[in-house]
């Protein structure tokens, strides 16, 4: 996975989460990693450094390898869900993407595990909670977690020989990088063409603007060394990257003596160290790799650049999609403290509506969002907008210089500095499921430049600090300003503007490299091509002896599920769901509203009223005075749409928005305080702010395109299926896109404006709501009594009638939610009529997203269970091998929904006719029985590792408070799970999956296909 330029500098602990322990202990894991001690020697590590850290309850354990000088980083804490990963300074100075294409190249096969794609074939064999790995700008990092002891030491085991031994064959390099093959590659008159994962992947990134933007804006910023050039790849590079160069990259750079290894979690570190000191370190010697970035030489004055890039075909704003920002080079990243005031200064200048920059660019209506920057060894801030008219672009460069002068001059309110401050507090004590993926990914930049990881986890320490150099100098902040961005020469400003003829240039120049490619080849090497695809495909067709990789069996899984408490109760009359967990003074809630009383002609309204009803002010406050009172008192309040499919009948759902918010137990009466003013007195009388959100939200849905295609291709094909997924597709697929690019292009949005005060009379009133708390057992009567005064305020919202929803009391109230109870209580079109169709979108994109789905049963129909692993099972056995490693596409599988919807789908796929092909012939391979009960067993591992997945105690009692999804309901499907076998995935692919057997639609979005338009099946949008 290519990670690449990092979007705009943010809070640099935006991730990180608290702590309470996760299994007790006797001891607990950080209490006993301090008993090492400096100078200690444990299986060929020294002990460096051993650190407390009590702001994240863990203790850091540093060491560093005797031999290799190897780092090693141990993060002890008490948690089941223990991570590693093992990172290597990867520094390339061209653009061939050699460091990505090694990524994946390296997961291929190893030494020890010689199978075709081992990590891929593992997935199907642990309980992992995460496996990934990822190229960065300057690092490759290869992350995995899980909650398993055996687990760990099998993934550790394939991992080390993965990154250390890699096989590095020939024929992974082609598949995975790039090759010449017949575009037919049994047909040796068809035509030359270029395929490869890595090829078309990068194709697909730089589809997306936003990240064509973010790779020149690094480029060009930092031009003297490995910035430079594309790290992930230029496509039309790539094809000069030689497998001779991929082996010596690889020997350079994946060395122990270039590596940093991490773990976290609960799990002994000696353990750790024992194994992969044998499996792995005891095998090298010291070498002195030449890794190293230098800080970029500073520029003596200003820089300007420009680039072009393809129109967007669902702009907000046809004539307005210019981008440009200023970007200014900081400091050296490895100084925490400094880059910590720089990263808090950057988020006071530009974040939420209260910042000088957001006033300044954003609120005048110039353009639609700010645009992105950059994050490698020397920091940068960067700061413009996109979705700008080119005749503002001048306006915008004055515009950001005065408003630094603005800042110089009058600084920054004391209240906006202490509700950021309040932020990272919020941030410490928030606890994650996924809190060491998170900080092996918060110190992977630093550390990878020799930064001290230790240092950078002192939160505590820098605020301190941070406060005493305010006391000391109250123009503390101003005097950075002054420095590093108004003396600054070092800045660049660079601009884009679309191109009409953008996407024919590309096609040409790929034509052109491609012609160059195929001149330069006598008849021999066509031939030579020809069997070697040949050979490609067979390997691809064989199947793989998996016996030499670890695994997990099925036995290894617990057969029932640890229960949740919850109490039930009630407060002013509303339903609430109370869930005592260990939430480290934080306290969660929420509330579903349903849509039961509301008009059909608003319901597709129903996003922006969610996105825009906590931004518009409220009660005696303005907007940007809510925005303010949010951070200073809540984690963040947010509304979201919701179709939650019944669990007995697809055709039947709830329909309805969630309220959530978080905040600090001492902070309890105001977050109430913020709703009540919500429900009771929002604001819907500023038209022009109205308008200003209608274009960020436009703006952020027509980027998301570009990297969600996917999703949005899914949601189409299943649109005709249910009525849930008509709904879905209403609020979050390319309906919503489209609707809102024509309100985003109205001159006048009084007409949507009225709208909203009419849809919060049905949506935000107590007879439509139910609740949920989860807070510790001390804090929880102080909560009933604020949720009562709560509900006392908003009493008035509740309208004079019969209450809409008298079911949900009483299914509520019971220890376990039925779901056939809820069916009165749920939403059902009695006009939907499932059917048939096929939808394709013409979009600017050379890669294709593609999707078939079809109406099945719902969760818990006695079938739901085995089409669960059959989704699995054919990802693994079938699909993958044909749609990425035969087709060339980044990604593509089955899966099935929680709907009743199973679905295919491909991803950055050069080829959507042979996918579709693909996805009718994995039906067939399965009705075949071309597998074994092996392979069944394996797919059950991976589901169940979704369904073990380690769930924060924020969000203990959610599935049973959205979905009425009890533990016993939980627990039914997972004995269906456990008894699924081979017979049963035959049957359920015949009876369901075969063609002419269940309603089916499908979806693809693409570039130009003439096939598809000549097709009168389809429906070409």
């Amino acid at each position: 996975m290519f990670v690449g330029t990092l979007l705009k500098l943010r809070l640099f602990f935006r991730s990180v989460r608290g702590r309470e322990a996760w299994r007790p202990k006797t001891t607990s894991a950080p209490d006993r990693a301090m008993q090492y001690v400096i100078g200690q020697k444990i299986h060929g590590f020294t002990v460096q450094e051993v650190t407390a850290v009590p702001d994240l309850f863990l203790t850091a354990v540093k060491l560093d390898h005797d031999v290799t000088g190897a780092q090693y980083l141990h993060a002890a804490r008490d948690d089941s869900n223990n991570l590693f990963s093992v990172q290597f300074r990867t520094t390339p100075m061209d653009s061939t993407g050699v460091p990505h294409i090694l990524e994946h190249t390296v997961l291929c096969g190893s030494q020890r595990f010689p199978c075709r794609d081992p990590f891929f074939k593992m997935l199907n064999r642990s309980l992992s909670t995460f496996m990934n790995a990822f190229t960065a700008s300057d690092y490759t990092m290869y992350p995995f977690s899980t909650q398993n002891a055996k687990d760990f030491q099998n993934l550790l085991s394939v991992y080390l020989d993965a990154v250390f031994f890699p096989c590095l064959r020939e024929l992974d390099f082609w598949q995975e990088g790039w090759r010449l093959e017949n575009e037919n590659p049994t047909d040796l008159s068809s035509s030359l063409v270029f395929k490869g994962v890595v090829f078309n992947e990068m194709k697909g990134a730089f589809s997306d603007n936003e990240s064509l933007y973010a790779q020149n804006l690094q480029n060009k910023l930092l031009p003297d060394h490995t910035y430079s050039v594309v790290s992930g790849g230029e496509p039309l590079t790539i094809p000069d990257l030689t497998w001779d160069q991929l082996k010596n990259f690889h020997s350079t750079h994946y060395h122990p003596s270039n590596a940093r290894f991490f773990t976290y979690g609960d799990l002994p570190l000696e353990k750790h160290l024992k194994q992969i000191q044998e499996e792995a370190l005891s095998k090298f010697w010291r070498t002195e790799p030449n890794t190293a970035v230098p800080s970029q030489i500073r520029w003596n004055k200003p820089r300007e650049a420009h680039v072009n890039c393809a129109p967007d075909a669902l702009a907000p704003d046809p004539a307005k999609q210019n981008t440009l920002c200023v970007s200014y080079l900081l400091g050296d990243i490895t100084d925490t403290y400094e880059a910590f005031t720089l990263s808090f200064l950057s988020s006071l200048m530009i974040s939420g509506p209260n910042s000088p920059f957001y006033k300044a660019l954003i609120e005048p209506k110039i353009g639609t969002d700010f645009s992105s920057a950059v994050g490698t060894r020397d920091a940068s801030f960067s700061v413009g907008l996109q979705g700008m008219a080119e005749e503002d672009l001048e306006r915008v460069k004055g515009i950001i210089s005065q408003t630094i002068d603005y800042i110089i001059a009058t600084g920054f309110e004391e209240e906006r500095i202490e509700a950021l401050l309040h932020k990272i507090e919020i941030q410490m004590k928030h606890q994650s499921a996924s809190f060491g993926l998170a900080l092996a990914s918060y110190i992977a930049c630093c550390w990878n430049h020799d930064g001290n990881p230790v240092q950078l986890l002192k939160i505590t320490e820098n605020v301190s600090r941070f406060r005493q150099c305010l006391q000391e100098n109250p123009r503390y902040l101003q005097d950075k300003v002054q420095h590093y961005f108004k003396d600054n020469s070092h800045k660049l400003t660079l601009s884009m503007k679309p191109d009409e003829q953008y996407l024919e240039k590309q096609i040409k120049a790929e034509q052109e490299k491609l012609q160059q490619k195929i001149l330069a080849l006598s008849e021999t090497d066509r031939k030579d091509i020809y069997e070697k695809g040949l050979q490609l495909l067979s390997e691809q067709s064989k199947t793989q002896d998996t016996s030499c990789l670890p695994e997990l069996k099925v036995s290894d899984i617990d057969s029932t599920i640890p229960c949740t408490p919850v109490q039930m109760g009630t407060a002013g009359g509303v339903p609430v769901q109370y869930c005592e967990q260990p939430t480290n003074g934080m306290v969660y809630f929420r509330a579903m509203c349903n849509l039961n009383t509301l008009p059909e002609d608003l319901k597709i309204y129903i996003p922006l009223f969610c996105s825009v009803i906590t931004k518009l002010g409220s009660g005696e406050l303005d907007y940007r005075q809510q925005a303010q009172q949010m951070e200073l008192k809540t984690g963040g309040m947010f509304v979201t749409s919701q179709v939650i499919p019944d669990t007995a009948d697809l055709d039947l759902y709830e329909q309805g928005v969630l309220l959530t918010s978080s905040c600090l137990e001492r902070n309890l009466p105001g977050m109430f305080q913020l709703w009540s003013d919500i429900f009771n007195s929002s604001r819907f009388d500023d038209e022009e702010r109205l308008r200003v959100l209608v274009m960020m939200a436009a703006q952020e849905l027509s980027n998301g395109i570009s990297s969600s295609g996917h999703m949005y291709a899914m949601t189409r094909a299943a649109r005709s299926l249910t009525p849930t997924a008509n709904l879905q597709e209403t609020f979050s697929g390319m309906t919503q896109v489209t609707f809102m690019k024509r309100i985003a292009e109205m001159t006048d949005v009084t007409s949507v404006l009225r709208k909203l005060p009419r849809i919060k009379r049905h949506l935000l009133n107590v007879d439509n709501m139910r609740c949920s708390v989860n807070a510790t057992p001390q804090k929880m009567a102080d909560v009933t009594v604020e949720l009562e005064r709560f509900m006392d305020n908003i009493a008035s919202t509740r309208k004079e009638r019969k209450p809409v929803r008298p079911v949900i009391v009483e299914v509520i109230n019971q220890a376990s939610v039925n779901s056939s109870s809820l069916e009165s209580d749920h939403d059902s079109n009695p006009n939907f009529k499932p059917c048939q169709m096929k939808t394709y979108f013409e979009l600017p994109f050379p890669v294709n997203f593609a999707s078939e789905c079809v109406r099945t049963v719902p969760f818990t129909h006695e079938d739901y269970a085995s089409l669960c692993v059959l989704g699995r099972l054919m990802t693994a056995k079938f699909l993958h091998g044909e749609i990425r490693e035969k087709g060339g596409a980044y990604g593509g599988g089955a899966r099935m929904g929680g709907g009743g919807l199973f679905a295919f789908y491909s991803y950055r796929d050069p080829n959507c006719s042979q996918t579709l092909a693909a996805f009718r012939k994995g039906v067939e391979w399965v009705c075949d029985g071309k597998f074994t009960q092996q392979d069944v067993d394996e797919a059950k591992l991976s589901v169940f590792s979704t369904v073990d997945a380690p769930i924060a105690p924020s969000d203990k009692g959610f599935g049973l408070f959205v979905n009425g999804i009890s533990d016993e309901v939980k627990q039914a499907h997972r004995e269906r799970l456990f008894a699924v076998m081979r017979k049963n995935l035959i049957d359920v692919a015949g009876r369901y999956l075969g063609f002419g057997q269940s309603t089916r639609g499908v979806a693809v979005l693409g570039p130009e296909n003439e096939s598809i338009k000549k097709d009168p099946s389809w429906v070409v949008k």
